[in-house]
């Protein structure tokens, strides 16, 4: 495929790809010992936003949140509380944002005595997360079947973006998980549902960004009816699908799912997908870049150092470099990794944010770029464990590339 990028001074491109400065620290936040599946924001209201699950007696969950200041994160909040909701490493909660301070979060709750039986549930906020509405469902269908992995970005200055799986056509004999949007605006009304793909894969996170024009951008585990399982894209425009395709014909063929979804962000025009997948008789995390809002790709960018486990998050730091996080397996113990990449290929040394345990129970880290620093969450599985943060600070000067290995936070 012929590269639509504009060539960049060789000079710039270097000082992108090896001489980023980097300052590194774990900094404490509110969440308790008992704290897990972590998830960070930048919203539109140029607030950062750091969610978590904390977990008291007889299962009761309670989804939380802080937002960063100069101080330090903030006491924590909270959304909401409940003993019945459905609690999956994978599946995590999340917030968003408006421009004006309106916040929405989500999180699953079961919806009948089925094991795999639950609902998506948002709530919103109109005082920075003061008061929370009463929740209410993205999906009307009220079918005892899945709903998850939901991805939710702000589209204007009233309205809310939400996609999600939806397994309503699922039953005992088959059928099919697809992947759905609706909006919701800061009203509490949602608008109508529309099928973005019929047929997707079952428990795969998606993930969405809007796109320089507006027009919402999302990213997810496809599924052929030959059970090739490579990432699917999809545009939307005016409450349909505009255009889709394939990120990357990885032509990776799995009879189940890896429980392994994308990521993306979105910057003055550039777009960058990570995502996992495995070839021939290894895995690999790959990165592509769009300048053009997605309407085309430049080359495939291998990004790990040969054992990944994939749990893949990026985030650009300009339009023309990102930065990618995965777990990467080290013998007996994983490693959260990460490193700098530049949209002409050239990489920067990866880095060992910290060793963790490659079980269910490590999550998905996150990611996150807010006021020149690179923010990451993750969840400790060691006892007294909880959920971890570290900022790293970043700047552009010459002469300072680090080593794999040099900063981590242990």
């Amino acid at each position: 495929m012929k590269k639509q990028f504009s060539k960049m001074p060789v000079l710039y491109a270097l000082i992108v790809a090896a001489c980023l400065t980097i300052r590194a620290g774990e900094i404490p936040n509110p969440a308790a010992a008992s704290s897990r599946e972590p998830n960070l924001l930048h919203g539109s209201d140029g607030q950062l936003y750091l969610s978590w699950v904390d977990f008291g007696p007889r299962q009761t969950a309670t989804l939380r949140f802080s937002t960063w200041n100069e101080k330090g994160w903030s006491p924590a909040r909270t959304v909401a509380s409940g003993d019945n909701w459905f609690i999956n490493w994978a599946d995590f909660s999340s917030m968003s944002a408006l421009a004006d301070g309106t916040l929405v979060a989500h999180w699953l709750q079961m919806s009948s005595d089925g094991t795999y039986s639950y609902d998506v549930m948002l709530s919103l906020s109109l005082d920075r997360g003061r008061n929370w509405s009463k929740p209410l469902t993205p999906h009307r269908d009220g079918t005892h079947t899945e709903h998850g992995f939901v991805s939710i970005l702000p589209l204007d200055a009233s309205t809310f973006g939400v996609f999600w799986l939806d397994g309503r056509s699922k039953t005992v004999n088959g059928g099919d998980m697809a992947l759905r949007f609706t909006t919701l605006g800061r009203d509490g009304r949602l608008g109508k549902e529309l099928v973005v793909d019929q047929r997707v894969c079952e428990c795969c996170q998606t993930s969405a960004a809007v796109l320089a024009d507006g027009d919402p951008f999302v990213v997810y585990r496809d599924r052929s009816h030959k059970e090739v399982r490579d990432i699917g894209s999809a545009i939307l425009r005016n409450g349909q699908v505009a255009s889709s395709r394939t990120v990357y014909p990885d032509d990776w063929v799995i009879e189940g799912c890896p429980v392994n979804g994308p990521a993306t962000d979105q910057h003055q025009g550039t777009v960058v997908v990570a995502w996992y997948t495995y070839q021939g008789d290894h895995s690999e995390v790959r990165v592509r870049f769009s300048a053009n809002s997605a309407k085309d790709y430049g080359e495939m960018i291998r990004i790990d150092e040969g054992q990944p486990s994939g749990r893949v998050d990026v985030v650009l730091v300009d339009r023309n470099t990102a930065i990618v996080s995965w777990l990467e397996a080290n013998e007996s113990v994983g490693e959260i990794r990460w490193r700098v990449v530049s949209r002409t290929g050239l990489k920067q040394a990866s880095r060992t944010l910290t060793q963790t345990l490659t079980a269910r129970a490590s999550g998905f880290p996150r990611i996150e770029f807010f006021e020149g620093s690179l923010f990451f969450a993750w969840t400790d599985a060691a006892k007294p464990g909880g959920v971890k943060t570290a900022r790293f600070s970043l700047g552009h000067l010459k002469g300072s590339s680090a080593e794999p290995g040099q900063n981590s936070v242990n």
